[in-house]
């Protein structure tokens, strides 16, 4: 069978045209194969480490960590990313992130996006118009427009693990990273260009430097493809999982004509430690509180990232602080701007060259400790990091990190699982919870502590042992708060009972399931 196939949608043709069709096809068939083979090592590996083996730096790559070699210098709008706002494609909350005075806006085709086929559709679009300066909307009576100056835009597709069944080349759902990258890639590359910035992108998830290899493969594909120069595809790596963390150099190889850098992505790296060693009791988790980025473990990987950038002249940038303001609390506000100063001002005096946040409030908090250490200098890469070494043992010192596990931390983790996956499944992938924005990654950790907790028979600091059944009557009791907060109809609107049924398949089933987002999928629209 030699053809594409595409779900209808009433703006499925502004993007799907017949030749960005052919685009997505010819990429799908050129690189689906080498796509399977690394997912098939993924479930290798993991299988390693079930049977005892640990991480270590790779033997035979040396000449590459140990050579003298750096990555293309960034382009000029790339050069100061001091605050980076991130969201998701949704057309009004673009259109403010772009006009947040963050320097670079990151479109979230992933983790802060649900994948309704609506959501994947109407994002490419609003995406596209951003590329175009076209991106305008009326609601409400009122009318949003992009500013003259906005944020210089990157965008996120989905991880090599995710399909997109409403995309079928030759009779197979294709990977939804390269549907998310083909459409943004084919519709703007070329405009950008002309408009003096470029194709930007955010990597996510990568376990090895084989991974961006694949990358890098797709993107001189692609510039070749569509006629534009080598290395005008940038893309920064988020490094949000452990295995990563392992192959820094490596993966900035790679990428080193394309490389725009690497992110410490801390949720998803924080989730990966729970996954990559679901079976041993020596990685268990205490209550998500208690996992700030000063423990052993997440302090070493941020360093050797700090240090493995600036060594090969790209970017460092920090990672996302869940604390957002409350413009009807002041003192929950007041709270949230003091934690987030206190993180970005240490991601600045570790020598990150930029950071991230969620909320267009808190880009003067983080411009401010960026602003008192870069001065007028647009980055910090000059600023070498020679005393940090690179070890094993600090990487995979979570024993290290001490707190409880508590019914307070469970209950925080039922609550926070229901509510997201309910949100996620009606459409909305990024969510405001008890005043932290909470997105897959966030879940993710809430579900796989909940995993370990039961899987490992681990002790409440109140004497009981985490059970299945303890769960689930916590489960009982955070749906009777859920609606009692949000009241019988808005509750009963939400789909809290499929809600239960992906919370207890993934943190209560006898294997751990890879990422919640799969199962949760074949529930969607």
């Amino acid at each position: 069978m030699d053809s594409i196939e595409i779900s209808e949608h009433p703006m499925g043709e502004e993007v799907f045209t017949p030749d960005a069709c052919r685009f997505v096809a010819d990429l799908v068939r050129c690189f689906r194969e080498e796509r399977k083979r690394l997912l098939r090592a993924r479930v290798d590996r993991r299988a390693d480490f079930a049977a005892g083996r640990r991480p270590d730096f790779l033997p035979e790559t040396l000449d590459i960590r140990s050579g003298d070699w750096t990555v293309t210098a960034p382009p000029k709008d790339l050069s100061d990313r001091r605050v980076e706002i991130t969201g998701p494609t949704e057309r009004k909350m673009m259109i403010n992130a772009l006009n947040s005075g963050a320097r670079v806006f990151m479109a979230d085709c992933e983790d802060a996006t649900s994948p309704t086929w609506d959501n994947v559709v109407t994002g490419q679009v609003n995406i596209r118009d951003a590329a175009y300066r076209d991106l305008f909307l009326h609601r409400d009576g009122k009318y949003y427009r992009l500013n003259d100056d906005v944020a210089t835009l990157m965008v996120r597709p989905r991880g090599w693990h995710l399909l997109e069944r409403h995309v079928i080349v030759d009779g197979e759902s294709a990977p939804a990273s390269l549907v998310d990258f083909g459409l943004v890639a084919f519709h703007t590359a070329r405009e950008s260009l002309d408009r003096g910035t470029g194709p930007y992108f955010y990597l996510p998830k990568l376990e090895s430097h084989l991974e961006a290899r694949l990358w890098n493969d797709v993107f001189c594909h692609t510039q070749d493809a569509l006629d534009i120069p080598r290395g005008s595809i940038r893309a920064t790596v988020l490094i949000e999982t452990i295995l990563a963390a392992f192959e820094m150099d490596e993966i900035l190889f790679e990428l080193r004509d394309h490389s725009a850098g690497l992110n410490a992505g801390r949720w998803d790296y924080i989730f990966s430690v729970a996954k990559t060693f679901a079976d041993s009791p020596d990685f268990v988790l205490p209550d998500r509180s208690d996992v700030t980025m000063t423990v052993p473990f997440m302090r070493s990987y941020t360093e050797l990232m700090i240090a493995t950038c600036h060594r090969r002249g790209a970017h460092a940038i920090g990672g996302m602080s869940a604390f957002i303001p409350n413009r009807r609390d002041p003192v929950v506000t007041a709270a949230a701007l003091r934690m987030v100063t206190e993180d970005k001002r240490r991601e600045a005096n570790d020598g990150c060259d930029g950071t991230w946040v969620a909320h267009p409030d808190l880009i003067p908090v983080a411009r401010t400790e960026f602003d008192t250490v870069l001065g007028g200098a647009p980055n910090q890469i000059e600023r070498q990091r020679p005393y940090v070494v690179p070890s094993a043992d600090n990487l995979l010192a979570v024993d290290l990190t001490g707190g409880d596990v508590t019914i307070e931390g469970l209950r925080t983790n039922v609550y926070v699982g229901l509510r997201y996956i309910a949100s996620w499944l009606n459409g909305v992938g990024a969510a405001a919870i008890n005043n932290l924005m909470e997105d897959a990654a966030t879940a993710e950790i809430s579900r796989a502590q909940v995993w370990q907790w039961v899987h490992h028979g681990r002790q409440l600091a109140d004497g009981r042992t985490v059970t299945a059944d303890l769960v689930r009557g916590v489960i009982d009791l955070q749906l009777e708060v859920i609606a009692d907060e949000l009241g019988g109809e808005a509750f009963s609107a939400l789909p809290y009972d499929e809600a239960r049924q992906v919370f207890e398949q993934v943190a209560l089933g006898p294997d751990f399931v890879e990422f919640l987002t799969l199962p949760a999928y074949e529930l969607l629209p």
